[in-house]
């Protein structure tokens, strides 16, 4: 398996991996360091599962600072030509390419420092993700390099699993270097999700034929939900296999302890209200925020646990004392102790915008966790999450409602909070039971060792 991220925290990949393992197959996940400037890999093994992360080569970001700032490259400069001039003759070439260097940097610094000092007195910041030309250039000498030298560091394979576009060009590499399968496994409709989104149409449109152009590789499409599979599997002709992203069935323990009030320092008896995950601008925490502030329980308290590019923004709103400190954001906990915190809440709140297509379509790994322990969700009233939350055959697990009228969402909440103790049990109970019955990973999983049952015979048949 290839994927361009730590693996520590990525329940997806790990779950699958330790599934594969347990039915027999040997698992290498290849991912990259936790620090992504640094130069070294390591190797970690979790149960049957063996990761190895391979450093992302650096030299994109020489060419990135080169186009941003070169004037900073000066020690980079100066370091090259003393390395050459202490090993001449032979350190020649070397004191050759820092002088080149330093020339070209020279002549563009002439032309990109002055438009450098007037976007900073101008305030101008740079979108979000960076510019288009930051963006490529990550992924040419950054994703692309990693996928390289992630490929090289591979064992010998039968399958080559990558994981979302970023991981496909490393699982099409290997095969390129040793033969074998390729499965593609995208996690989101990875064009139109976030910064990508946001995109030129000609950048998309580049990144739409690369991914046709790798997925031709594959013998099959692993993804999360019925509406994105059917959606990629039209735009990339490939057979397709849904895997929800479930966890395990859990059952509550009968003396439960409560981290999640005990860290924020809410009372026992008062009702909560739970964000967790990333906290990015498409997930709607600013609408949900707004919300609160409509909604003026006199008890209940509102709860970010995760982290992300607004956890700053977050803490200083739950500064304010217009919200009576009754609203609190904490860091993310592991995967392994997360279904403890998150029963102990009274409310699941995953509030996504329909900003971009990609959120449009989610079944966020949130909704699926919250049903696990017996949370009820309120959610966006999208097409797939309604069929989870209001379609379920024992009845609603939640509610939805317009994630962009902070009232509606507001309403949507309080219906959840203000039940009697007797409708929430049985809500929570109902939220339990689907778990159990229909989402949950032993379930799901089955797609997954089928295909590579599949695969497994198609091999053995030579």
């Amino acid at each position: 398996m290839f994927v361009y991220n730590d693996v520590r925290n990525d329940a997806r990949v790990l779950r699958e991996a330790a599934s594969l393992a347990g039915a027999g197959h040997e698992v290498t996940i290849i991912g990259r360091p936790v620090d992504v400037t640094s130069p070294n890999g390591d190797v970690e093994h979790r149960g049957d599962v063996t990761i190895r992360r391979v450093p992302i080569p650096g030299g994109w970001r020489l060419v990135l600072t080169f186009l941003r700032s070169p004037w900073r490259l000066q020690e980079w400069i100066g370091a090259r030509v003393r390395s050459g001039a202490g090993r001449l003759p032979a350190g020649i070439a070397e004191v050759a390419l820092g002088l080149s260097v330093a020339v070209g940097a020279a002549a563009w610094t002439v032309v990109r420092l002055p438009v450098h000092v007037i976007g900073e007195a101008r305030g101008r910041r740079p979108p979000p993700g960076g510019s288009v030309v930051d963006w490529l250039i990550r992924w040419r000498w950054g994703t692309l390099g990693w996928a390289a030298s992630a490929a090289a560091a591979a064992p010998a394979a039968d399958v080559y699993h990558g994981h979302d576009l970023t991981g496909l060009p490393a699982a099409v590499r290997a095969q390129d270097r040793n033969g074998g399968l390729v499965v593609y496994d995208s996690h989101e409709y990875f064009i139109e999700s976030g910064s990508n989104a946001r995109r030129p149409a000609w950048a998309k449109r580049l990144f739409r034929r690369l991914e046709r152009r790798w997925a031709a590789s594959a013998v099959a499409l692993v993804t999360v939900n019925r509406t994105l599979g059917d959606l990629l599997g039209r735009e990339l002709g490939i057979h397709v296999v849904v895997v929800h992203n479930a966890p395990p069935r859990w059952t509550p323990s009968a003396v439960r302890s409560d981290p999640l009030r005990s860290a924020a320092g809410i009372p026992p008896d008062a009702p909560v209200a739970l964000y967790h995950g990333g906290f990015t601008a498409d997930r709607g925490l600013l609408e949900l925020v707004e919300a609160w502030r409509a909604l003026r329980h006199e008890s209940a308290h509102l709860v970010f646990l995760g982290y992300g590019p607004l956890q700053s923004a977050l803490k200083a709103l739950a500064d304010d004392a217009a919200f009576g400190g009754r609203m609190h954001v904490l860091p993310a906990v592991p995967p392994e102790e997360l279904a403890e915190w998150v029963v102990a809440a009274d409310v699941g709140l995953m509030p996504n915008q329909p900003r971009t297509l990609n959120e449009r379509l989610s079944t966020p790994n949130k909704l699926f966790e919250s049903l696990a322990v017996g949370l009820p969700v309120v959610s966006s009233d999208f097409p797939e999450r309604r069929r989870i939350i209001i379609d379920d055959p024992d009845g609603p697990l939640g509610t939805v409602c317009d994630p962009t009228d902070t009232i509606a969402l507001a309403d949507a909440i309080r219906s959840i909070l203000d039940l009697g103790p007797d409708a929430r049990a049985d809500l929570r109970a109902r939220c339990l039971r689907a778990a159990h019955a229909r989402w949950n990973w032993e379930t799901e999983s089955a797609g997954l060792l089928a295909l590579y049952e599949s695969l497994a015979a198609g091999r053995g048949a030579g």
